[in-house]
């Protein structure tokens, strides 16, 4: 994959069990002219090893594990706070199983993720207050996404969560040639709301409607700036759905301001998966 190195890719098979009891299933809408994926489609895995200048990074690719010719859709995945995890890789394998490739990129580096809470803040801190940084990290990510020889390059989406849902946007705000951008339960703020302008695609930001780290003023602020930029977007907000509203491990008292919202999550992966639809079927 040119100087992309690509280690321990090997097809395996994989139940749709494996991505997590009560996860969405990765069934419905899928790429044009793909075969739907079974239940227990084959996947190509591994580590991909790639760099942001000296740092060196290493992200996850899985692909369907067949041999047409065809170039497919994909999928950047951007993790949230706590690094590149299990649940991360869960969502690229989810995509991969209809029909996309799919990368789950690594923003902290290789083998460096937070112990905890607050140092995860820290680290997504040190980026959501450096767009500049986070924004080559980001480029970093799609570049190695792309080196891959079955990504047909015209379309790719991103798509985040929490702070993976902002360093979505802010891959987008910086022009990179993106068919859509999707952000579940990210930060919607950007300390420079005119480079919308920049955006190529369209968007969907899947929000929690009691979200207490996004409040009504960021939202608001986010849409004008769609607004302003005539930016195709979808907005869809959640009842009952605060940050955090895809993760399990957030557990389930929303009085904490995250939590895991299984009706949030489920329908949010059917909102993305047709809004994906859209762009193929067009």
């Amino acid at each position: 994959m040119n100087s992309i190195a690509l280690c321990v890719l090997a097809a395996v098979s994989m139940a749709a069990a494996a991505c997590g009891g009560g996860s969405p299933t990765g069934g419905g809408t899928h790429p044009p002219n793909m075969a739907v994926q079974a239940a227990k489609a084959p996947l190509a895995q591994g580590s991909v090893a790639y760099k942001d200048g000296l740092v060196e990074l290493e992200g996850y690719m899985v692909q369907p594990s067949n041999e047409a010719s065809a170039k497919l859709p994909a999928v950047l995945v951007v993790h949230d706070w706590m690094g590149l995890s299990d649940d991360t890789k869960m969502r690229a394998n989810m995509l991969a199983e209809l029909g996309y490739v799919a990368f789950a990129a690594d923003v902290y580096g290789k083998g460096v993720r937070p112990a905890d809470a607050a140092e995860a803040g820290k680290f997504a801190g040190s980026y959501k207050s450096d767009v500049s940084k986070l924004r080559a990290r980001m480029q970093s990510a799609l570049k190695a996404l792309l080196a891959n020889p079955k990504v047909d390059p015209t379309k790719v989406v991103v798509i985040g969560y929490c702070f993976g849902g902002t360093s979505a946007l802010e891959l987008a705000r910086s022009g990179a040639q993106l068919a859509a951008t999707v952000s579940f339960h990210g930060g919607l703020a950007t300390p420079n709301a005119a480079d919308a302008k920049n955006i190529r695609g369209r968007v969907l930001a899947l929000h929690g409607a009691d979200d207490p780290w996004v409040n009504a003023a960021e939202v608001s602020a986010f849409q004008s700036e769609m607004r302003a930029a005539k930016v195709d977007m979808q907005f869809v907000s959640y009842s009952g759905a605060v940050h955090a509203f895809t993760v399990k491990a957030a557990g389930k008292d929303p009085s904490k301001g995250a939590a895991y919202n299984a009706q949030a999550d489920a329908r949010s992966w059917t909102a993305m998966k047709t809004f994906l639809g859209e762009l193929w079927s067009k």
